[in-house]
């Protein structure tokens, strides 16, 4: 695969032009750089070209910059969200991951090696991320090519028929699976759940559907940069393939949640599994650069007795209640819904 080198672009965004002459010469050799003075400068500049990374002060003249960010992230939701603020107040920071869902939030006066640093991580997963388009893009290039070749050239069919048939499998493996922990992602983990609950209607049996937050993960991205968090949810889905049985399956569905399908499994039996699991990562550590690292999960777990009907929606959002729950009550602990049949009239 050939990637073209690129450079990643920073739209920084502040009233005070002195800071934007500071952002600018700091970041100015890894980036390129563009300055605007408010959100309305940096919705301009955003209609005529696209930028990587967002840079914005929370205070801006004409609007919050977390308004701003929302706006980015609805409507050019693949360029990347860093938000700088002089206060410390924590609703800044719930407001900032919550509303606008920025990757990274700084305090003003900003260390120069933290904001680099924030940058550069946040450059490299776009490079990550373009690449990996790029690669799927050229496969489904190499597909086509190889269609019009089965069509034409029909004294190579048969080799020609064996390297689609790798294509297709390559490109619908990537597609089903999360790029960092290589399990699947949330799209092939709910097919998996219907699967088994169609499977379900056929031959009765329970089922328990485990949703799995890892605790202050925020914190980790903090302490040891994104690199050492993704190395902690790499370790996490290790942790959670060896817990579970071979039959069970476990999916990463979004940043540090997981989610696992258990079939045949009554109440006693799922929360089994979630203690297994919560203690089992309670009591490994990993470490990044040298550092050690301790995590614990919070869990909500869903269970249909054999003789309750359900669908996926009625599972998701027990898991989900129950993992509320399990957050609010002070982590590091599973709270299980039993999904129950209504009572016969």
């Amino acid at each position: 695969m050939n990637v073209t080198r690129y450079r990643c672009s920073v739209l920084a965004v502040d009233d005070d032009p002195a800071v934007l002459a500071i952002l600018a010469a700091q970041l100015a050799a890894d980036f390129e750089v563009v300055t605007a003075c408010s959100a309305g400068q940096a919705r301009a500049i955003l209609a005529q070209r696209s930028v990587d990374i967002v840079v914005s002060d929370l205070s801006l003249p004409d609007e919050s910059g977390l308004d701003l960010l929302d706006w980015v992230r609805r409507t050019v939701p693949r360029t990347a969200r860093v938000l700088l603020t002089g206060t410390a107040r924590m609703q800044d920071a719930v407001d900032a991951i919550n509303h606008s869902q920025v990757h990274r939030l700084l305090l003003k006066p900003w260390r120069y090696e933290d904001l680099l640093q924030a940058l550069r991580t946040i450059s490299r997963g776009l490079m990550l991320e373009r690449s990996h388009e790029q690669l799927l893009d050229e496969l489904r290039e190499q597909k086509l090519e190889l269609e019009q070749r089965v069509h034409t050239r029909t004294l190579e069919l048969e080799q020609a028929l064996r390297e689609l048939q790798h294509n297709n499998q390559l490109l619908e493996k990537m597609a089903a699976t999360d790029w960092l922990t290589n399990l699947p992602n949330r799209r092939a983990i709910e097919e998996i759940v219907r699967n088994e609950l169609d499977r379900r209607k056929r031959t009765p049996s329970p089922i328990g559907l485990l949703m799995i937050d890892a605790d202050h993960f925020g914190q980790v991205n903090k302490d040891h940069s994104q690199a050492g968090g993704d190395k902690v949810l790499e370790w996490l889905a290790g942790i959670f393939l060896a817990s579970v049985r071979a039959s069970d399956s476990v999916g990463r569905v979004g940043g540090e949640e997981f989610l696992v399908v258990a079939p045949a499994t009554d109440l006693a039996g799922a929360e089994t599994l979630a203690e297994r699991l919560r203690v089992n990562v309670e009591a490994a550590e990993t470490a990044y650069n040298g550092r050690p690292i301790k995590m614990t999960l919070s869990l909500g777990v869903a269970v249909a007795d054999a003789w309750t009907a359900t669908t996926y929606k009625d599972l998701y959002d027990a898991a989900a209640d129950g993992l509320k729950v399990a957050k609010h009550s002070g982590r590091n602990r599973a709270v299980v819904r039993v999904l129950a049949a209504p009572p016969v009239a």
